[in-house]
C-alpha cells in the first residue's frame, strides 16, 4: 500500500506522464494498433486488446488504491465478474452469497446450468456457515459487502480465514463502497472487482469495470485471461473514468453526508417500516462496518409500508430522483429492485435475499439533501403507503407535475450536523 493519501493517489497517479510534450492529463490514445520498433521486436503496446496507455495508467491507478499488485480495465463490471470466474474449472467449486447483486447471480447460475462450474450459495452472514465452507472447500468464494441492495455485511476477517485453512481464493465485490472506504485485500481478498460505471466514475456516461489481483502472479493470470477472450476496456472509456476518479474522494463525502441525513429520516417516518443503513446505529452490523470500512457509503434501502402498489405510486411521484436502475453517479437514483436490478433472479431465491415487493433502494446524489428530503417528505405525504392507496399511479404521476407543493417535512440539528 503507498503511504499516499488515497485521495492524492487518485488526483496525481499518471500526471505529467507525457513525455513527449508536457501535457499535464495523460493524451488520449486511440490507435488500435502499434507499430514494431524493428522485425520481431515490438514496443510496450503492439495491439488495442492486448493493452493501451489510458487504460494501463487507470489500472495502475485503481491497484495502488486497492493496495493490490496488478489491475485489469474490463469493458463492464459484468466483464469483470466474469473475469473472476475463468480462473475456475468444471469440478471447482464457487461459493457465492444468497443475497449478491441479480445480475452476478444470474451469471453464476447460468454458469453453474452449461456445466462450466459447480456452485454453493450461503447466507454469509452466518458464522455457521462460514464453518460449512470448510467441508465444501470450494476453489472460489465470492463476497459482496456491503450487499446490493441490503447492505448487508460480510466479516472480511472471519471469511478470510476460513478460505486460508481450506485453500480457497476469495473475490470481493467492492463496487458499493469503491477503495476510497474500504480495501479488501488489507484483510486478506485475494481479488477486488469493481463495477467502474458507478463511484469510480461517478458520472453516469460511462460504462466500465475493473479487477484487482493481490499478487503479480494471480493478476499476470486474470490479465491473460482478458486479452484471451477480449472482454478489455476501451481506450476513450478509461480516459473518461480516470477523470471521474479524479474526484472520487470529494463526492463520496457528500454522497454520505447526503445518505446519512435521508437515512434518518427515513427511519422517523410512519410510512417506512425498515431501514437499510450501515452508518445508523441501529442497523445490526453497524460495528462491523466501523470496523472494516472508513465510511458507510451513498446507498440507502428501505421497506416502505403497505404493497407494490404503493410502492409504484411513490416511486413515480418522485421530482428529484430519476427511477433508474445503476447507482453512484451525482445525481439521485431510485429504484425498485424486485422489477429491475434483481428481476433476473428465480421469485424464490430473490425473496430468500430479502428482495420483496416493497424494497426501494436508492443511489443517494451530491444535490441539496434539504430537497431531496422536501421530495420524499411530499411524495410520502401524498400517497401515504400502508393506510390504503389514497391515490392511484396516475393521479400520484399527475401531482408530480406541480412544483407548487411544499413539503412538511423540517431539517431538524440531527440532520444538519454534518453539513
Amino acid at each position: 500500500m503507498s503511504e499516499k493519501n488515497k485521495a492524492t493517489i487518485a488526483v496525481r497517479h499518471g500526471i505529467e506522464a507525457d513525455k513527449h510534450h508536457g501535457a499535464v492529463v495523460p493524451p488520449l490514445y486511440l490507435s488500435t494498433t502499434y507499430s514494431f520498433a524493428d522485425f520481431d521486436t515490438k514496443r510496450q503496446y503492439d495491439y488495442g486488446r492486448s493493452g493501451n496507455p489510458n487504460r494501463d495508467i487507470l489500472a495502475e491507478t485503481l491497484a495502488e488504491l486497492e493496495g493490490g499488485a496488478k489491475g485489469i480495465i474490463t469493458a463492464t463490471g459484468m466483464s469483470a465478474v466474469h473475469l473472476a470466474t475463468q480462473l475456475l474449472n468444471s469440478d471447482d467449486t464457487l461459493v457465492i452469497p444468497h443475497d449478491c447483486y441479480g445480475g452476478s447471480y444470474r451469471l453464476f447460475t447460468s454458469l453453474e446450468k452449461r456445466g462450466l462450474l459447480k456452485l454453493k450459495v450461503l447466507d454469509l452472514t452466518k458464522s455457521e456457515n462460514l464453518q460449512e465452507i470448510l467441508a465444501i472447500k470450494p476453489k472460489l468464494i465470492w463476497i459482496e459487502t456491503p450487499s446490493n441492495p441490503i447492505l448487508r455485511l460480510t466479516d472480511i476477517k472471519a471469511i478470510t480465514s476460513i478460505a486460508k485453512q481450506c485453500g480457497a481464493l476469495i473475490a470481493a465485490d467492492n463496487t458499493f463502497l469503491s477503495p476510497a472506504l474500504q480495501n479488501p485485500i488489507e484483510f486478506g481478498v485475494d481479488i477486488v472487482v469493481h463495477s467502474t460505471t458507478k463511484y469510480i466514475n461517478g458520472h453516469s456516461d460511462v460504462v466500465g469495470g475493473a479487477v484487482i489481483a493481490a499478487t503479480q502472479e494471480l493478476g499476470d493470470e486474470l490479465a491473460w485471461w482478458a486479452n484471451n477472450i477480449g472482454i478489455t476496456g476501451a481506450p476513450f472509456d478509461s480516459y473518461l473514468t480516470l477523470r471521474g476518479l479524479r474526484t472520487l474522494n470529494v463526492r463520496l463525502k457528500q454522497h454520505q453526508e447526503n445518505a446519512f441525513a435521508i437515512a434518518e429520516y427515513l427511519e422517523s417516518s410512519p410510512y417506512v417500516s425498515q431501514v437499510y443503513y450501515p452508518g445508523l446505529a441501529s442497523h445490526p452490523q453497524h460495528e462491523l462496518a466501523k470496523a472494516q470500512q472508513r465510511g458507510f457509503g451513498g446507498m440507502v434501502s428501505f421497506d416502505i409500508k403497505g404493497d407494490i402498489n404503493d410502492a409504484a405510486a411513490f416511486l413515480t411521484s418522485l421530482k428529484d430522483f430519476s427511477l433508474a436502475e445503476s447507482l453512484g453517479g451525482v445525481e439521485s437514483l431510485i429504484c425498485h429492485p424486485a422489477t429491475m436490478t434483481h428481476a433476473g433472479m428465480e421469485p424464490k431465491a430473490r425473496l430468500e435475499a430479502g428482495v420483496g415487493d416493497t424494497l426501494i433502494r436508492i443511489s443517494v446524489g451530491i444535490e441539496d439533501v434539504k430537497d431531496l428530503i422536501a421530495d420524499l417528505d411530499r411524495v410520502f405525504n401524498l400517497v401515504k403507503p400502508g393506510q390504503g392507496l389514497q391515490v392511484t399511479k396516475a393521479e400520484a404521476k399527475q401531482a408530480q407535475q406541480d412544483t407548487q407543493q411544499n413539503a412538511s417535512f423540517k431539517l431538524t440539528p440531527a440532520h444538519t450536523a454534518l453539513w
